[in-house]
């Protein structure tokens, strides 16, 4: 199994090379573009039940960011300028120089930081399981992880999945004994393969990220989705991005965690994703 679900054969791969990144881009459908930004330690394929459900409506763009996957780039560290920028370069040489822009947990992240830098080149930002700032329990749990692997350790095989779902999932989740299976599996050939030093530069990215001053004066649209069981963004996180930027409305799911748009309730999270962008156009 694979650490994430396939694409489908109408699917369609190239690469794309802007700068200092060679990128591994995925695009399948027709209609407005809608670009897909994957969270830290996911690969494009972390969006491929999404575009079973939307590439009958949308043109469906997912990429490999920095440190994931088959993208090739400059040593890091990386700031998040520099996925803003790869973003950028993605809708330039695919999207003909606009397009709808999403994204989940880095993502989020890098959705905003795109609306920022590039707000020419966006026409919706839709910013899931984000924050403008990382404070708390999340950025405490998250030093701790790159803490860890700055010590060397490698945590066994047997611990990847207990330890990481916790943070993905909701708790009826894991415990409906069919989908833990798949879970455990994937998540433990997902993690088992990760190189640390990829780990540590995303999720650094992560933590020097700040937009508050600038969502201030963006003037893109945004629509920001929290999941009521997430754990690693909780809902209030979400809710502050939605506030400070000038033309932004927050939506909260009920029910799901931080990644359950993978496995868990890929349905709930399309409808959202195409009733909003469905709304923007219409």
């Amino acid at each position: 199994m694979s650490a994430f679900p396939r694409f489908g054969e109408n699917a369609q791969t190239q690469t794309l090379t802007a700068d200092d990144v060679t990128m591994r881009v995925v695009v399948a459908g027709d209609g407005p573009d809608v670009i897909f930004i994957p969270g830290g330690d996911q690969t494009a394929e972390a969006y491929s039940q999404q575009f079973a459900r939307l590439s009958d409506v949308f043109r469906c763009i997912a990429y490999d960011p920095r440190g994931a996957g088959d993208t090739v780039c400059s040593p890091s560290p990386w700031s998040m300028a520099d996925y803003a920028r790869d973003c950028a370069a993605v809708i330039d040489n695919i999207c003909g120089g606009e397009a709808v822009v999403t994204g989940l947990s880095l993502g989020g992240l890098v959705t905003q930081q795109v609306a920022i830098d590039f707000p020419d080149r966006v026409q919706l930002a839709i910013p899931m399981g984000t924050a403008a700032y990382i404070d708390g329990f999340t950025r405490d749990w998250m030093q701790s992880e790159i803490d860890l692997r700055k010590t060397g350790v490698r945590l066994p095989e047997s611990f990847l999945a207990p330890h990481y779902a916790v943070y993905a999932f909701p708790a009826k989740a894991l415990h409906d004994s069919a989908l833990w299976e798949e879970i455990k599996e994937r998540y433990t050939h997902r993690f088992a393969n990760r190189d640390p030093a990829d780990l540590i530069a995303q999720w650094e990215a992560c933590l020097e990220f700040d937009c508050r001053e600038q969502l201030r004066n963006c003037p893109v649209p945004f629509h920001v989705i929290g999941f009521s069981e997430d754990v690693q963004t909780a809902p209030a996180m979400c809710r502050v991005v939605a506030d400070l930027v000038p033309n932004g409305v927050f939506h909260e799911i009920a029910g799901l965690g931080h990644v359950s748009m993978i496995s868990h309730q890929p349905d709930v999270v399309a409808a959202k994703l195409r009733e909003i962008v469905l709304r923007h156009f219409n």
